[in-house]
């Protein structure tokens, strides 16, 4: 009887164990860590696992310590130059400390989203277009250095920073074609211009071999004449050189 008395006495107490553990426990996944307040103030961070919390006089806030994704909207910017363009990007950042992310600010995720937006459009407004459209990485880590120092104090720590989209409106799309367009002719005029430089010095230095060597001439001619006469339908104009000339005149003196 006395032992059927204890074990009645055991299932009575097993519901109010299952109760205030449901009420004590609570539970801190890997990722996570638990800050508590003791009274309004703060007392600790917890680490992972099954953590006793005491109800009215504790509370506790788990804090997300993993690398997160923020999407930053794209932002209206005039670029130093003053061109008109909308800018996105996204920022991947972890907390650092949890103690310092839930007392130092109110909301950390939206406080990084909206320091990310104004950093990024006070960061393209001091880069020109064309350092923005050929250095975005550069001024990725411009924007990345800035946020890091300024969410320092919240106990966040921001990996890295990376520009998506660089939208420009249609009429500048249209004059950086135009001019694209015009550097490629210029370079095509510049090439050409040097390739018939080239051919000049060349044609300077085969005239100049061809009129030191005696009967050099001659022979180039015939060889031409003989590449004219290749093809039947070709009309052969006979052209005698200098040295021909003086040699007939030389005959006939003698």
């Amino acid at each position: 009887m006395e032992i059927l008395a204890l074990f009645g006495g055991v299932t009575t107490l097993l519901p109010l164990g299952i109760v205030l553990a449901v009420v004590f426990i609570r539970q801190i996944k890997q990722y996570e860590r638990g800050v508590v307040f003791l009274m309004g103030r703060f007392q600790k961070v917890k680490e992972p696992g099954w953590r006793l919390v005491i109800p009215i006089f504790q509370t506790m806030r788990k804090v997300d310590m993993r690398v997160k994704a923020v999407d930053v909207p794209s932002q209206e910017a005039i670029t130093k130059d003053n061109v008109s363009c909308k800018v996105n990007a996204v920022i991947y950042y972890k907390v650092r400390d949890a103690e310092k992310a839930i007392i130092e600010v109110e909301n950390f995720f939206y406080a990084v989203s909206q320091l990310a937006q104004t950093t990024m459009r006070n960061v393209v407004g001091e880069t020109s277009l064309d350092d923005l459209l050929s250095s975005r990485d550069a001024v990725s880590k411009k924007i990345e250095k800035i946020v890091d120092e300024a969410s320092d104090p919240w106990g966040i720590q921001v990996n890295t920073v990376e520009l998506k989209d660089v939208i420009l409106p249609e009429d500048m799309k249209r004059t950086m074609a135009k001019e694209a367009e015009a550097e490629r002719e210029r370079r095509a005029v510049i090439i050409k211009a040097e390739g018939e430089v080239m051919a000049a010095e060349n044609m300077a230095k085969a005239a100049q071999m061809l009129s030191s060597a005696p009967g050099a001439l001659h022979l180039r001619t015939l060889q031409s004449i003989n590449d004219i006469s290749s093809d039947q339908s070709n009309t052969t104009i006979w052209m005698l050189p200098i040295e021909a000339l003086r040699a007939v005149e030389g005959m006939g003196k003698k």
